[in-house]
Parts: C-alpha cells; structure tokens; sequence
C-alpha cells in the first residue's frame, strides 16, 4: 500500500527533522499540570541540559509561549514563581536573567511548613544543630584566608555592639552566615542560611531582654579561634556549645518578655 507507506515515511521524516519536544511541553497533556507549572519546568529542563546558565537571559515571553505551547499571561505567571523562588531575576531595560551567584532559599516556605504541620521549636533547633555543627567542622578543614577575615570581622563587630542588642543579633546572624559560606557546600550554605533567617526572625523580638552578650560574644570568637586553626574538632564542639546557649538565652528571653506583658495588663 504505497500511499500509506508514503505517509508513514513523510511522518518518521518530520519527526526527524522537527526539534525534540522538551519535558515541559510533554507535560502539556497532563491535566494536573497548570500552564504556569509548565513555564517553571520548561525552564528547569533547559538548565538541566545545560541550554542556558546562570547569568543567561531567558528567552523574550513571546519565545516561551510559543516554546511551550501556553498562553503570555501564563508565561508571566511561572515567571513570577520563578522569581519567587530566586531562580531568575528581572533587570529593567535588559530582560530576565537566570540569578547568578550564590544559591538562596527564603525563609517563607520554612515558616508556612512550620505552620502547617506544626514544627515545634525544639524540632527546627534540633535541625539547625545537627547542620550548623557539621558545617563548622567543614569550614575549619576548608575556609580561605579570606573566609576567616569574613568571620573575624563578625566577631569584631559583636564586641563593638554589647551595648545594642538588635546590631548584636545582627552580626550574629551574619556570623553563621559566613561560617556557613566558608563550609564550600553551597547547599549547606543555603540552609543554614534559611535556618538562621527563622531565628533572627523571632529572636528579633525578645533581644532586648537579654542583658549581657559578652559570654556570647566569647563564644563566637572560640568558634571563629578554631576555624582559623583549622581545627574540626574543636569549632563542631565550641558550634555546639553555642547553639545550646543561644537556645536557653532565647527561652530566658520569651519568658522575661511575658513576664514584663503580664505586669503590663495588671
């Protein structure tokens, strides 16, 4: 049957010529996938294959749409997700580029979790503890020298600010910050970062209870002694010892900050 073998033949022949679908537009027929859903995994596949990098401009939204079968206003909408989620960033005047730079996790996400599935307090600390004193032993084995002024100048500053509880905390996170980039696991960074952001978030409030800083502050600089020695053992240890402090502090904090609330409403 010449005809139909002819069309079969026309058919393999374009499948051959016509570029191959990505994994976002096969998803065009899954009917539990959103358009905007697709733009985000459209985008992921090009990263995957490696078509476009960190500091690329993304294709215009007209490309997009047409990439990936969904309308403009869609392609705005995963745009805007993406964007939420750090993974591209808008330049006005010049377009949309993939972010450059080190990987963020916001600190969003982690709180909508923690309340809908009722993270306790104790839990998320139990989490920072076990990442932060691995990353400490991590950056003592692997800071630069540049690394180390980073951390040295927190620690500094924390001595400077005993006297300002919210510059103090400040520097405090900045601190945990810093020993985290010095770990050179970016997503170790990133959530140690996430995590410290919830804490400074809700320590922020009750700081001001706090009366001396200068153990703290002590503590930080062991930490930051042993890093620069490059001695594991001793920052997991003195990282430990930290945590567990920083907790009762905080606890102490809460409690004087009732207290003081109570006698307000008396």
């Amino acid at each position: 049957m010449p005809g139909i073998r002819q069309e079969a033949d026309a058919v393999d022949s374009s499948a051959r010529t016509s570029p191959a679908p990505s994994r976002a537009w096969r998803q065009t027929s899954r009917s539990h996938t959103s358009a905007a859903e697709i733009i985000v995994e459209h985008v992921r596949d090009l990263l995957e294959r490696g078509e476009i990098r960190a500091g690329h401009r993304l294709p215009p939204e007209r490309t997009l749409a047409l990439q990936t079968g969904v309308s403009r206003s869609s392609v705005r909408v995963g745009l805007r997700a993406l964007a939420t989620m750090g993974i591209i960033q808008s330049r006005h005047g010049s377009g949309t580029y993939i972010a450059d730079g080190p990987p963020t996790l916001e600190t969003e996400p982690l709180r909508f979790l923690a309340a809908l599935h009722g993270f306790t307090r104790d839990e998320m600390f139990e989490a920072r503890r076990l990442i932060e004193v691995g990353v400490a032993g991590l950056s003592a084995t692997r800071a630069s020298g540049e690394h180390v002024a980073a951390i040295a100048e927190e620690v500094t500053s924390m001595f400077a600010s005993l006297d300002d509880p919210q510059a103090f905390l400040r520097h405090d996170l900045r601190f945990h910050q810093a020993v985290a980039s010095a770990c050179g696991n970016p997503i170790l960074t990133s959530l140690v970062e996430m995590l410290s952001q919830v804490f400074y978030e809700r320590r922020r409030e009750t700081v001001s209870q706090h009366r001396d800083f200068r153990e703290s502050a002590e503590m930080h600089r062991r930490i930051y002694l042993a890093i620069r020695q490059h001695d594991a053992a001793a920052a997991r240890e003195a990282m430990d010892r930290h945590l567990l402090q920083s907790v009762e502090a905080q606890a102490s904090e809460e409690g004087a900050r009732e207290e003081a609330d109570a006698a307000v409403l008396v």
